[in-house]
């Protein structure tokens, strides 16, 4: 005779409806906070977006409105035409970024994975004095960083501004590196090593992948810092020809005589915005493990 066994049911106790209701109305302020926070965000970029797409007159009226009676291009196309036209100053941002992410990951990838897996003299001296460069003010070194890059012949070049803007992306980028890279078991390159790799290969073929989401967070990082830079580039670029999208908006908000050409001004924003945006799209999904993974560890 065969016995069937129920399983046990537990018996759940029932929320109390004050507690239900409590937690209704925090879930209620929470994404009513989160949305007016995110529009308050999101509304100097609305409003940028339709003011660049206005005439030049309604853009620059005194009295504002905020859709456009009549959809325009006017103000992207005086952007062509200005200085030496917006594609140069988006060529040379472009140009810039990318050197810097290339240069802020070789320096960065290698040095936090030499702080992480090596032992010598000096590691934490070492390590220390390059997260103290955070708390140097970089403006107050611009002035002689000239003068050697002077002596190095890199004045007014892309690649000397490059290295400078690598160096000051540096510091945050080996202390996430390294935490990165002390979060992976050591015992995964161990077996790679007993499977025939060697540490270039391990390197290459583990840890790499492993730390993936560190470096894409390393990479917008030093991408944002350099698209962004206005100051650097102010000192050490006197050449238009070689000016970034910042400096050009700068000649836009100065314009002749003091006026002030509001719409283009929009348009150069908007252009300004649109590569960022679609880079953090892309790579979003990495970015925030990447931050976590990276400063758990210390």
């Amino acid at each position: 005779m065969s016995t069937s066994v129920r399983p046990v049911q537990t018996m759940r106790r029932p929320v109390p409806r004050s507690r239900r209701a409590r937690r209704a109305v925090a879930g209620t302020s929470y994404h009513l906070f989160s949305g007016i926070l995110a529009a308050s965000f999101l509304l100097p970029i609305l409003w940028a977006t339709l003011n660049s797409f206005k005439t030049s007159a309604e853009a620059n009226a005194a009295t504002p409105t905020w859709f456009p009676h009549s959809l325009s291009l006017e103000n992207y196309a005086k952007l062509a035409s200005y200085g030496d036209g917006i594609g140069v100053y988006l060529w040379n941002s472009l140009f810039l970024s990318v050197l810097v992410v290339i240069g802020t990951l070789i320096v960065t990838v290698l040095a936090g994975y030499g702080f992480a897996r090596f032992r010598f003299r000096g590691r934490s001296l070492l390590f220390g004095t390059t997260l103290l460069i955070l708390m140097v003010p970089y403006a107050t070194i611009l002035i002689p960083l000239y003068i050697v890059l002077g002596w190095l012949h890199l004045t007014n070049t892309v690649i000397g501004l490059a290295l400078t803007l690598v160096m000051f992306q540096m510091p945050f980028g080996v202390f996430l590196m390294r935490n990165s890279f002390e979060s992976i078991p050591r015992e995964l390159e161990e077996a790679a090593l007993v499977d025939g790799c060697g540490p270039v290969g391990a390197l290459r073929h583990i840890s790499l992948r492993l730390v993936t989401p560190g470096i894409v967070t390393v990479a917008l990082f030093s991408f944002l810092a350099s698209w962004n830079e206005f100051l650097a580039p102010l000192i050490f670029l006197n050449d238009g020809s070689q000016y970034t999208l910042p400096l050009m908006l700068v000649g836009l908000s100065t314009g002749q005589y003091g006026a002030v050409d509001y719409g283009s001004l929009q348009a150069g924003v908007v252009i300004t915005i649109v590569p960022v945006l679609l880079l953090y799209l892309a790579l979003q999904r990495y970015y925030v493990s990447g931050l976590v993974n990276g400063a758990l560890r210390g």
